[in-house]
């Protein structure tokens, strides 16, 4: 029994929102009891391509790809805003593919590291929250930029080009002001460690995947990286891209499984449940729709700053048609408190 309420309070403490997701759903069956019905509540697919881009994500991030292309970068820096620059543009540019997460998980680490080799570390605070603060807008952008794109873009059978004329104005402006922040960071000398071509602190940061194998790697993951994008466009069956990933990673990379964050997945399932239960409740339902009327951005992103951007898009999309204000809203949503990203 100790051991039982230990991993419950684990579980409270560090996925706070899949718990809140499994409560909810749970609390929702007493009112819609458990049915077959429950299986058109969930979209497979999202779930599916949200799997496949975190396992292909996963791979790239173990060939030490991210670190190889920073290195590349790093040697053309020469003083501290350009540094700064680079290391926050990074996040910004990458979110937009391999989602802002693993763009943090990446290059903050990257970050701190530097400066600290360039006896900057006065810099840490304020780059390392322009690289959360890009990571989130750069994502924005992209269907796979972060989890609540891909499902508000799966959930409005929106076409690209219609999703991105909705996210790229936001996404130009962003980094608009972003570049004008860092032009109020000081523009100094960097330390000889970090300068020219002699980088020890980017060597640092070895790749998992060993050189003979790196070309192989980095052929397997974009050739599923395509597949991937061929799929969310719904141009191949999620299904059959589903099976090649896994099949390819069964066969070559198996440990990257356990890098997939199977919680968010849980999580999705979970919100797919539990909205799908209170959308049988009439007056819940003429509550939320009510409540969303004309009002979908302001909404949206007061919500995420209380349940978090993604559950925020699962629970609010099914009540609203406005496809626009409410992406923007969720992706906006996730600036504001420590929780309006947490389950990214």
């Amino acid at each position: 029994m100790k051991k039982v309420s230990q991993k419950i309070i684990f579980l409270v403490k560090n996925e706070t929102i899949l718990f809140l997701a499994g409560t909810a759903a749970v609390l929702s069956m007493l009112w819609v009891p458990p049915s077959l019905a429950y299986l058109e509540y969930i979209d497979f697919g999202v779930i599916a391509l949200l799997f496949c881009l975190m396992t292909v994500v996963a791979g790239f991030q173990h060939s030490g790809v991210f670190f190889l292309i920073a290195q590349k970068i790093l040697k053309r820096i020469t003083n501290t805003r350009a540094l700064a620059s680079v290391l926050v543009f990074l996040c910004f540019f990458t979110a937009m593919w391999i989602t802002n997460d693993v763009a943090l998980i990446t290059f903050v680490p990257l970050a701190i590291m530097l400066l600290s080799m360039a006896r900057r570390t006065e810099l840490l605070i304020p780059v390392v929250v322009l690289q959360t603060i890009a990571a989130n807008l750069g994502s924005m952008l992209t269907p796979v930029g972060n989890p609540q794109n891909l499902f508000l873009y799966s959930h409005y059978q929106l076409a690209l080009t219609d999703f991105l004329a909705i996210t790229f104005p936001a996404t130009v402006i962003s980094f608009v002001l972003l570049w004008f922040v860092l032009l109020f960071l000081k523009k100094e000398p960097l330390n000889n460690a970090l300068a020219g071509n002699n980088q020890p602190a980017v060597s640092l940061a070895a790749p998992q995947t060993a050189d003979g194998r790196r070309p192989f790697s980095l052929l397997l993951y974009s050739t599923l990286f395509l597949l991937c994008l061929g799929s969310v466009n719904r141009w191949i069956d999620y299904r059959l891209t589903l099976l090649i990933v896994l099949i390819c990673v069964l066969l070559f990379e198996r440990p990257i499984l356990k890098k997939v964050d199977y919680a968010l997945l849980l999580t999705f399932l979970f919100f797919f449940i539990f909205v799908g239960n209170i959308s049988h409740l009439p007056r819940v339902k003429e509550f939320l729709a009510g409540v969303m009327a004309g009002k979908e951005l302001w909404v949206s992103l007061l919500t995420s700053q209380v349940i978090s951007n993604v559950p925020a898009a699962v629970l609010l999309a099914p009540f609203s048609k406005a496809a626009k204000p409410l992406i923007l809203g969720v992706n906006i949503g996730g600036l504001g408190t420590l929780i309006g990203s947490s389950p990214d």
